[in-house]
């Protein structure tokens, strides 16, 4: 069950709006949509970070996966910007988000992501033959110079442009947008690989895990404070997850409060030091890349030094969790929210 906001948090929410109003995100540079070399060796290849006593990784079990379906091209689908397109082939795809990688892993397509975004986080975007940078400002010419068979989007905001010009110039181009619920992104994508049947079951798959984690989050007695902090998301500087971010999502469905909630900001924005401390977070969530890029656990430390005076940083409760499980929507959102919510079950039992 869920309870009122006592005024301490309420307070500490007013100052972290107040807070994070202070500080606006700096300029993304521009990039280019050209091809990068791929990566032998890439992050996702190496051990997992050592974590200090304390910390925790969180990883959900039985994430659902159709690797021996039948896929059945040409097929036809409905792109999320409206336009009917007709895939087949699929062999080399260009692939905009490692929520989509996801989906085509757990259909045994992990070979056909040809190229992927240079800060993919998931084995068959790193293992990719191309890379290259993907932002709002990706060029036309890039994309098609890296010579793929079918282009699969994940943002209405950033690929529709280039969707149609692609489509223009021959490309078939579909868009899963990423603002919609995990089991309607897996139908969809699936679906676009001619795999519809197997997207049904893993769609089906994924809403009873997240039906499973609402269920034990309405056990909770109360609904523990947290903070999900990212090394990405503003030009490079340290940010939280906000009310529209994957993770915002997970961390309400698992029973806890989004720091970024409270605050009432969209995206991943920039976190003063004050506002960290403001905002008294019960937990510190980050993904096993975030904790890469930021160099460690005692960079994390470094960026965020007033983490260390909150209720978290106290307690040494720093939870670690897939990128695939936290910051996307996809066939691993089921696993990583019953994780969540377990964890948090755990913790809203005791004393705040």
């Amino acid at each position: 069950m869920s309870e009122r906001p006592s005024p301490r948090f309420l307070l500490a929410a007013s100052a972290l709006a107040l807070a994070l109003a202070a500080c606006s995100p700096a300029p993304q540079p521009a990039q280019s949509g050209a091809a990068a070399p791929a990566r032998p060796g890439a992050a996702g290849d190496a051990a997992p970070v050592a974590l200090p006593e304390g910390w925790r990784r969180l990883t959900g079990d039985e994430v659902p996966a159709e690797p021996d379906a039948p896929k059945r091209l040409p097929a036809t689908v409905r792109s999320d910007d409206g336009v009917e397109v007709t895939v087949a082939d699929s062999a080399r795809t260009i692939v905009g988000g490692d929520d989509v990688i996801a989906v085509m892993e757990a259909l045994g397509l992990g070979d056909h992501v040809y190229a992927a975004p240079t800060n993919a986080a998931t084995p068959a975007g790193q293992a990719a033959p191309k890379h290259f940078l993907f932002n709002r400002t990706t060029g036309t010419e890039g994309v098609l110079s890296l010579d793929g068979t079918l282009f699969v989007g994940n943002s209405l905001r950033r690929h529709t442009d280039l969707s149609v010009k692609l489509r223009d110039a021959g490309l078939p181009s579909v868009i899963v947008d990423d603002l919609q619920p995990a089991p309607d992104k897996v139908r969809k994508t699936a679906a676009a690989f001619g795999a519809a049947e197997a997207g049904e079951r893993l769609a089906g798959r994924v809403q009873a895990q997240l039906d499973e984690a609402a269920r034990i989050a309405r056990g909770h007695p109360r609904r523990p404070r947290v903070i999900h902090v990212s090394a990405t998301g503003a030009g490079g500087q340290p940010t939280v997850g906000g009310v529209d971010t994957a993770a915002a999502g997970l961390i309400r469905l698992a029973g806890g409060d989004n720091i970024g909630d409270a605050a009432g900001v969209s995206d991943y924005s920039v976190l003063s030091q004050e506002g960290v401390v403001a905002a008294a977070p019960e937990v510190i969530l980050l993904s096993e890349n975030d904790l890469r890029l930021f160099g460690g656990p005692d960079a994390l430390w470094n960026h965020y030094p007033t983490l260390r005076q909150t209720p978290a940083g106290e307690a040494g409760r720093v939870w670690v969790m897939p990128d695939v499980q936290l910051k996307y929507t996809s066939v691993a959102s089921g696993a990583g929210a019953i994780a969540l919510a377990q964890a948090l079950a755990a913790l809203a039992g005791e004393a705040p």
